[in-house]
């Protein structure tokens, strides 16, 4: 009887942690990809609000092809032809509108809150986009991007209260 009781006991403990992993107590990932909108005509030095140049049309269909195995759950973009054109193969290929933010005006705080487990592309300028990840990461990481700089990728992973972060290069 007191074998049953303890072969009881040990099967319910071994039970009991087996669902401790599977009721997702172990927390749910954030993860964040910022990129700077691709290559941007810049022929007219007043136009405040350029398009992209064909290489930069052809870059914003590479970001596409490079997230083609990721499933985003959101995709922002400040409110640039530019970044919009960047972002728009991207979030073409999900189904999903683009997000308009504004990086002077955007809550952080709330932006962690409304994207907590969700995948999402951030679509920037070469000073927003180290700016944004250093928000995120709560501390003065990344500087400014130099104008020539189209193909920098921020993954940044937050799991629980862990954050971890990277930079690559995307040819």
């Amino acid at each position: 009887m007191k074998k049953l009781f303890l072969l009881t006991l040990l099967f319910s403990f071994i039970l009991s942690i087996n669902s401790y992993g599977q009721t997702g107590n172990e927390g749910e990932t954030t993860t964040y990809y910022f990129i700077r909108h691709a290559e941007k005509d810049k022929s007219n030095k007043t136009n405040t609000n350029p398009k992209l140049i064909k290489k930069g049309k052809e870059r914003a269909q590479k970001w596409a092809k490079y997230f083609k195995d990721i499933k985003f759950d959101a995709i922002y973009s400040t409110d640039y032809i530019r970044t919009k054109k960047t972002a728009l193969p991207t979030a073409k290929q999900n189904n999903l509108d683009i997000t308009l933010y504004s990086p002077t005006t955007l809550n952080y705080k709330l932006f962690l809150e409304d994207t907590k487990g969700k995948t999402v592309l951030i679509v920037g300028h070469s000073n927003s986009t180290p700016y944004f990840v250093n928000k995120i990461l709560g501390e003065d990481k990344y500087q400014e991007m130099d104008e020539t700089i189209n193909n920098k990728l921020f993954i940044v992973t937050i799991v629980n209260e862990n954050i971890s972060h990277k930079v690559t290069i995307v040819e």
